[in-house]
């Protein structure tokens, strides 16, 4: 004898799936969303905006500060987050709390939105600017071969650095970048071209450590200011010059000038359109550093 299996009701399969998923969302979701502490949402934005994700970012640190409200990096976090998402209320809203905290923390977020705002409506400029001995000329380094020699990139920029050294001859020259090859930092080329092709030995100060933008600002700003300089002539190529003048306003060197190295005219008219939010997402992220927010907590 057979014993007949009776198909189970269409209604039944679905009210079981829908009981399923409404179990997952009541006991799932919400207790993540409980559980979650002020750090594990401030260290998720952060890992959301390094993706590209700056809405998610901006949730997160949202519920962070609801969570926390006297934490001034977060607070600072959802200005600089939403400005990136273009959501100007909440960034109004947060830097108005910043201000009420720290007066001097939200004065650095309101110069951080705005440095990165100029740069990325102001094109790469391919001219030398004349400035005197309180400028310095800031030239950032570039990878080096294997053997420790430099790329036609790297060479580029030092080209123009000899043109802008010759316009503006008693500023002081700095060469910043480490990451060394064969033993021989990107300092330690550099410097060794600018010599080799007419600049000065006592003109060149050497920043052996950087190996990143950000640490090319951090560490060659304090640099500059011992060397008496009050502004900065950066030089670096096109694609690069705006994140660069981003870093170092916000490290504190006011960027007078910006010279870029231009291998062809098409680099310099792709360079020339203002970026989109999108394509600003990288000096938001540079900027974050140079200010010192921590990565996380």
């Amino acid at each position: 004898m057979h014993t007949r299996v009776r198909p189970y009701p269409a209604r039944a399969v679905l009210a079981a799936l829908l009981s399923t998923l409404f179990t997952f969302v009541l006991l799932v979701s919400p207790t993540a969303i409980a559980s979650a502490s002020a750090a594990d949402l401030f260290n998720s934005a952060q890992g959301k905006f390094a993706d590209g994700d700056a809405r998610g970012a901006l949730a997160d640190i949202g519920g962070a500060v609801a969570q926390d409200p006297g934490d001034p990096n977060a607070v600072a976090l959802q200005a600089i987050y939403a400005d990136a998402a273009s959501d100007l209320i909440t960034r109004e809203a947060a830097l108005a709390r910043l201000g009420a905290m720290d007066a001097g923390m939200r004065a650095g977020v309101h110069g951080l939105l705005d440095a990165i705002r100029t740069a990325s409506f102001t094109p790469p400029n391919p001219l030398p600017a004349i400035q005197g001995p309180s400028t310095a000329i800031i030239v950032l380094g570039y990878g080096l071969l294997p053997d420790g020699s430099m790329r036609p990139e790297l060479i580029n920029r030092l080209q123009a650095t000899v043109i802008q050294s010759f316009v503006s001859p008693f500023s002081p020259i700095i060469v910043t970048g480490g990451n060394p090859q064969n033993g021989i930092t990107e300092a330690a080329a550099m410097q060794g071209w600018l010599q080799a092709n007419g600049v000065a030995h006592q003109r060149i100060h050497a920043e052996h450590r950087a190996g990143s933008t950000v640490a090319n600002a951090l560490n060659s700003v304090p640099l500059a200011r011992s060397l008496g300089a009050g502004g900065a002539i950066i030089v670096t190529s096109a694609n690069h010059i705006r994140r660069a003048t981003v870093d170092f306003n916000v490290a504190g060197l006011p960027v007078v000038g910006a010279m870029s190295a231009v291998t062809s005219a098409g680099q310099l008219i792709a360079e020339v359109a203002p970026l989109t939010k999108d394509q600003q997402l990288g000096m938001y992220r540079d900027a974050i550093r140079v200010f010192g927010i921590p990565a996380g907590y």
